[in-house]
């Protein structure tokens, strides 16, 4: 009998990749129930009263205005410090992003999601070398439940040879928002530094947040949201990954609780990944996160993560020598990145 089922989940499974339409095409076909392929094990969806009694914890917001400034700057250092080793995730305020731009990226590539299939369908693929491709879930396999989810992938975006692969339908503002996603990442990078109490340029000079990618997020409204996720648990694989997000659905676990990341208006997601959790020994986190899909909403959630990482896959990285002492001795083996990847499909 499971071999049956199984047969006819695989089946399942085929053919909606072979549509190629992702799960806005089933949202489009009018479809009133969830196809078994979405459906999660009750053990991982959220407990309706999972949060009762904690509804003050809140995950760190800081403000980067006059980071410049020495007093200042010791002062977002040390929150930004506690934020990491305590959380692993912060939003930040007073960047140097504008407002306008955060809008529109966030419109474009909702813009993109919502094109008619064969507009679309051109850019569905799961060849995940390419620079550019459109996919619903990294796997399709019959032992894991598919997310409510469609990706925009956007890779290497260091090279701006790789702008002209995107879709021309959100490629301005994907440039544009990119343009100061590097402002970010720089003042970010030196700021690391110093929480570690190393020189300013200590990470920039390790090449760790050197290369930039996107996965641009589209989670559609949902007929049985109750029983599937828009995101499965998980850390991710980098050294940084900045979020923006226009609504609510995104939990992290802090403390062996699940809390939620509503978005703040005007910030940016700053999320903690593997790597820099292995060069800094384990004194920051990288932290499980999972997406919910809201019940009561009839509007589609769109978010675009910025995954910031080394551009050297073959370069090996470990505990850095400065953080690593007889009292303090390394807890993780050298890795290269390429190789961590190997286990994803990215």
């Amino acid at each position: 009998m499971v071999d049956v089922l199984d047969h006819e989940l695989e089946e399942e499974l085929k053919q909606f990749d072979e549509t190629k339409a992702g799960v806005k095409g089933l949202v489009d076909s009018g479809v009133t129930k969830l196809p078994r392929m979405f459906k999660h094990p009750p053990e991982c969806l959220p407990s309706p009263n999972q949060n009762n009694g904690i509804h003050d914890l809140q995950v760190p917001v800081i403000d980067l205005k006059d980071a410049e400034n020495n007093e200042r700057r010791s002062e977002i250092i040390s929150n930004l410090r506690k934020a990491a080793e305590e959380w692993g995730f912060f939003q930040i305020v007073n960047h140097p992003i504008p407002l306008d731009v955060m809008d529109d990226v966030l419109k474009g590539v909702r813009r993109f999601h919502e094109q008619p299939q064969e507009a679309k369908e051109e850019w569905y693929s799961r060849d995940f070398t390419k620079k550019v491709n459109f996919f619903s879930n990294g796997e399709l396999k019959v032992d894991t439940p598919a997310d409510w989810r469609d990706t925009l992938s956007c890779k290497v975006l260091e090279d701006e040879r790789n702008f002209e692969e995107i879709p021309e339908v959100c490629r301005t503002e994907i440039r544009e928002y990119m343009k100061y996603i590097v402002q970010v990442k720089e003042k970010l990078s030196g700021l690391f530094s110093e929480a570690l109490g190393l020189s300013r340029d200590y990470l920039e000079n390790l090449r760790c947040f050197k290369s930039r990618s996107l996965a641009c997020h589209y989670y559609p409204v949902c007929p049985e949201p109750h029983l599937t996720l828009g995101g499965t648990k998980h850390s991710d694989l980098g050294f940084l990954t900045l979020l923006l997000q226009d609504s609510a659905g995104l939990q992290v676990l802090h403390q062996n609780i699940w809390i939620d990341v509503p978005p703040v208006e005007g910030a940016l997601l700053i999320n903690l990944a593997d790597m820099l959790q292995f060069i800094t020994n384990g004194k920051f986190k990288s932290v499980q996160h999972r997406v919910l899909m809201p019940l009561s909403t009839l509007e589609p959630r769109t978010s675009i993560a910025c995954f910031v990482g080394t551009d050297d896959l073959q370069k090996p990285y470990g505990p850095l020598k400065e953080l690593v002492s007889k009292n303090n001795p390394a807890k993780y083996e050298d890795v290269c990145f390429g190789e961590y990847m190997k286990r994803y499909k990215l």
